[in-house]
């Protein structure tokens, strides 16, 4: 065909152009009839970086018997990018998992670079933890946070590294032309601080200043492609993932995790039952698979005579990908548009405990201590409640659900568009040595330093969500002489450290710890991101809520001097981002050296550092300079010692397959909502293949006379996935999957089915499953 020329063009007939023209401002007419053109690229991914769940020490809680041996529900990697068509863009990861990880960050811009040149890198690209503490640990590169994982966990580290990767392939391939809402609003119950008697000590005038002694305030961003209309969202609200106890072993993403299941099901389900929102529904947490399976007849005689034709399968070898295929998730993708993707995101959550009943002691059931949370003395006994109490699967499941339906509430009711610029400022730090400027009283200066990073005594103690061990207690200024001597066998710290770190005394002298490598960072990243009058300050560590409040306050009103945030300034705090480097809390917070302080790595004066630092990147941003990159941290990859035993082989009992059923339901069942169904299957080792992106465990329910259809899966609540062995080392093991029947499920005939890998003498991996008996649920 000959391309069309300007002659040609005028040679139309008019009511062909007019035509043309009334198409033009239907493209361009908006739904809420403003005119207006898409700002932005947006692209939305999400990826399974579900890790080891069998030997692998979790990380979080540095409980070296905290050992992964099944699923809660499954770990992701959510991406969003905004481009400017013709401009700058940022990439911003949100991850189900504790913290990032400086060594991930590193490899992940090395496999960007590989794939997409300079398009993607260290400045505009941000990786951001939940801060589960119910994740498979060893995935860090510094010595300290290792330790428990038996050093470096390969296949912890991979799964995340490639997870990543693809979330932001996908993000990137999925760039079309949209337009993003911001909104915000409280909850009240998600979230109590935890270390209160320190909060108290900041100075009044300052605290009168806010309602609140933590951040109840929830930042909601909305994705809206033109094409396919709502795409997803990302919100960052204060809470710890410690819903989960320090002596859960299912990988789960705690209460962030379970909102962001509860977030997409809801808009899945909601989506396929009409295709548009329906804010009717906003209150409920969705059934996915509701509306895509058939109602059966609710006779009970006939479906215990279908069931009872369906028993136990042998167990029998399989094709690697069929768990992939069978996933619920897989049934509900439309076409070609992209899957739906709700990220609930970590801000400044240093103080903040979702165990919103309070502390108390396990003997006595009166409240812990204030000042020291301790029970006699003893900080062993004090725990804080979840709203669930005594169920730990509860209390993540209501915070989780309380987090669900504002961020529905809020997306639902959004109304204000990012417009503007999208631009980043990106920065190392060393910040064992930097350098500060603070305010004396009296209005003059001076310059103070930070000091390589140490713990403090009360580091030991642990928090109210997960205490410590032995005689140590939060609020510990002095130290314990036999404790010393202790620390001292490791590094003794100089007086120069003990001055610089003081009032905090020294228990581990990280930041001087050298061998077999660094134990501790010295260098961080520090990073804005401006997505028109939306900022995000990434910070590697976990602010406390007042030490989060100074660093928002202190920026925004640093860019309120640039014109174009005359719409106003929306600052949110990406917590846990790109590297790890433990808390940060207020000068007066660390000097009564709760948990909070005693982990405040480089000393009184490190909000202080962080705070100089962002002013320079704002300063930066709005006059549209360049920073000085700083020292890039080590890469110490090729460094790391790992001391956790291989998969030697997997083997069964004489007469036994590979996904057997060992227990199975009684003949002739029939359960109940709100009953348990266990089936136990003899299995294999986990760590043999983590079937990302497949699931373990499966409920599949019966559709006309032989067509089982799934309806739950790893990415469930209701369906936990438990692994043993009979002893330490042993080659054998059972998988017992466990069903919590919801109120929503359908009357029908169901059976369970478990997938797994096992692996030979000689090494080979070969992929099994084996389903249960049909039952009835009436």
């Amino acid at each position: 065909m000959e391309p069309l020329t300007l002659s040609g063009f005028l040679a139309w007939k008019p009511w062909t152009v007019s035509w043309l023209w009334a198409s033009f401002l239907v493209l361009l007419l908006r739904d809420n009839g403003v005119l207006s053109a898409s700002n932005y690229l947006i692209g939305l991914g999400s990826y399974d970086i579900t890790g080891p769940a069998a030997d692998v020490n979790m990380m979080g809680y540095a409980n070296a018997e905290q050992i992964a041996s099944g699923i809660h529900f499954r770990l992701r990697a959510r991406t969003f990018i905004v481009a400017e068509p013709q401009g700058k863009r940022v990439a911003f990861v949100n991850l189900d998992a504790c913290m990032a990880s400086q060594i991930v960050t590193i490899k992940v811009l090395e496999r960007l670079k590989a794939r997409y040149g300079d398009l993607y890198t260290k400045d505009n690209v941000a990786i951001s933890g939940i801060h589960t503490h119910a994740g498979p640990g060893g995935y860090l590169q510094y010595v300290v946070y290792i330790v428990t994982s038996l050093g470096f966990v390969r296949q912890s580290f991979d799964v995340i590294v490639n997870g990543i990767e693809q979330s932001i392939i996908q993000a990137h391939e999925n760039l079309r032309p949209g337009s993003i809402y911001v909104n915000k609003g409280e909850i009240l119950d998600g979230g109590v601080n935890r270390s209160p008697s320190a909060y108290l000590n900041n100075p009044a005038e300052e605290r009168s200043k806010y309602k609140y002694d933590v951040d109840k305030e929830m930042t909601l961003l909305k994705f809206v492609n033109d094409e396919w209309g709502p795409i997803g969202s990302f919100n960052w609200f204060a809470t710890h993932g410690t819903s989960m106890s320090r002596t859960n072993p299912l990988i789960s993403g705690d209460n962030k995790g379970s909102a962001a299941r509860f977030m997409e099901d809801w808009f899945d389900k909601d989506n396929l039952a009409s295709g548009y929102l329906n804010e009717s529904t906003m209150g409920e947490i969705p059934r996915r698979i509701s509306n895509i399976i058939p109602a059966y007849h609710d006779k009970h005689r006939e479906l215990l005579e279908i069931a009872a034709s369906f028993n136990a399968s042998s167990g029998r070898k399989v094709t690697k990908y069929l768990s992939v295929s069978r996933r619920v998730r897989s049934v509900l993708r439309q076409g070609n548009k992209p899957r739906f993707v709700a990220a609930f995101c970590q801000t400044n959550c240093g103080d903040v405990s979702p165990n919103v009943l309070g502390a108390f002691c396990i003997d006595t059931g009166l409240s812990c201590d204030f000042n020291h949370s301790t029970c006699g003395g003893k900080n062993e006994l004090c725990y804080g409640r979840g709203p669930g109490y005594p169920d730990e699967f509860e209390s993540t499941r209501i915070i989780g659900e309380r987090q669900f339906k504002k961020a529905v509430d809020l997306f639902n009711t959004a109304s204000e568009e990012l417009i503007g610029k999208v631009d980043y400022r990106h920065a190392f730090v060393d910040f064992s040595k930097l350098e500060v400027t603070v305010p004396k009283e009296g209005g003059a200066n001076e310059v103070v330093k930070t000091c390589p990073a140490a713990m403090g005594f009360a580091f030991a103690a642990g928090t109210t969500d997960g205490p410590g061990a032995f005689d140590f207690t939060q609020g510990d200024d002095k130290g314990n002489p036999f404790w010393k001597l202790v620390r001292d066998l490791l590094k003794t710290p100089d007086k120069e450290q003990v001055e610089c770190q003081s009032p905090k005394p020294v228990l581990l002298d990280t930041g001087e710890m050298k061998e077999p490598y660094d134990w501790a960072p010295s260098v961080l990243p520090i990073q804005i991101f401006r997505i028109g009058q939306l900022v995000i300050l990434s910070v590697p560590s976990e602010f406390t809520t007042m030490a989060g409040r100074r660093l928002r306050d202190t920026i925004k009103k640093a860019l309120a001097l640039d014109g174009d945030f005359n719409n106003g300034i929306h600052v949110v705090i990406a917590g846990l981002t790109n590297s790890y480097s433990q808390y940060v809390t207020t000068f007066e917070e660390y000097e009564v050296q709760r948990y909070e302080g005693a982990s405040t790595l480089y000393g009184p004066h490190t909000l202080s550092a962080y705070i100089q630092e962002f002013k320079k990147l704002a300063s930066a941003l709005i006059t549209s300079q360049a920073v000085e990159p700083g020292p890039e941290p080590p890469d110490l990859l090729n460094k790391q010692l790992s001391f956790l035993p291989p998969v030697v082989f997997d083997m069964t009992p004489a007469g036994i397959s590979f996904g057997d059923v060992r227990s199975d339901v009684p003949k002739n069942s029939t359960f109940e909502r709100g009953e348990m169904v266990s089936v136990t299957f003899q299995s294999a080792c986990p760590r043999n293949d983590l079937l990302t992106e497949g699931t373990f465990s499966l409920v599949e329910l019966l559709h006309g006379k032989d067509t089982w259809s799934p309806v739950y899966d790893d990415d469930d609540l209701c369906l936990r996935f438990k692994w043993s062995r009979p002893m330490k080392l042993s080659p054998q093991s059972q998988a017992t999957i466990e069903w919590r029947i919801p109120e929503s499920a359908k009357p029908g005939v169901y059976r369970i089915r478990h997938f797994g890998a096992s692996k030979s003498l000689m090494g080979s991996i070969h992929h099994f499953t084996g389903s249960s008996s049909a039952f009835v649920v009436a």
